[in-house]
């Protein structure tokens, strides 16, 4: 696994840090979020056209507006490795 570090909540304290990795081999983002709150996990699984709660091997993450920038940059590593 070929994980690259994209990039960092740039208003981290370096304690609770939202984080963006992209995994080129496996055509995958990673991130690093907050968990929602209970009320905000109930609503995003009620409007979600999967079966049921979120499984145990998935999560919901809260990611700050400002990484998406990051976000992209990530996609973009994983897209051009495609490419190729």
């Amino acid at each position: 696994m070929a994980v690259k570090f994209i990039g960092i909540d740039p208003d981290t304290d370096r304690d609770h840090c939202p984080t963006v990795w992209a995994d080129a081999d496996a055509q995958e983002i990673l991130l690093q979020g907050w968990k929602p709150n209970v009320d905000t996990q109930a609503e995003c699984e009620a409007s979600s056209p999967a079966n049921g709660s979120v499984p145990d091997s998935e999560a919901v993450v809260r990611i700050p507006a400002r990484m998406i920038p990051m976000i992209r940059e990530a996609c973009d590593a994983v897209e051009r490795a495609q490419l190729r």
